[in-house]
């Protein structure tokens, strides 16, 4: 796998796991969704479904479609939780962005190649 999860990304997944019983592991799925990048799923689930991998964190267990690994090759999965911000946030450290997201980035203050999935963004799977 070559896509880091920061600290603060790990953390929240954790008190997530920790809300859903402290088992199983913490499924993300990422799509191609709009200018901004990517859109994410996520949700404790005690298993992983076909076609998941199981990517261990320090006693973390994720459980993220092939796709979605593809998608987030080389990206860095950050968590911000501010009074300004609260979700997950997908940064490709080469700069890499869509087409817009130069003139985006300027107009929403975010560099290019940064895509923020806020939690309002954010469906809960029910499966």
């Amino acid at each position: 796998m070559c896509m880091t999860v920061m600290p603060k990304a790990e953390a929240f997944m954790r008190r997530m796991i920790r809300m859903g019983g402290g088992t199983g592991g913490f499924r993300l799925v990422v799509t191609p969704g709009g200018c901004s990048g990517m859109s994410a799923e996520f949700s404790v689930e005690a298993a992983p479904q076909r076609g998941e991998r199981i990517v261990q964190l320090e006693g973390v267990k994720m459980f993220v479609p092939e796709a979605s690994l593809a998608l987030l090759e080389g990206y860095n999965v950050d968590f911000s939780d501010s009074p300004m911000e609260t979700g997950f946030k997908f940064t490709n450290p080469s700069g890499g962005g869509c087409a817009c997201s130069s003139s985006q980035a300027a107009a929403g203050g975010r560099p290019p190649g940064v895509a923020t999935i806020s939690l309002a963004s954010i469906v809960r799977h029910k499966g």
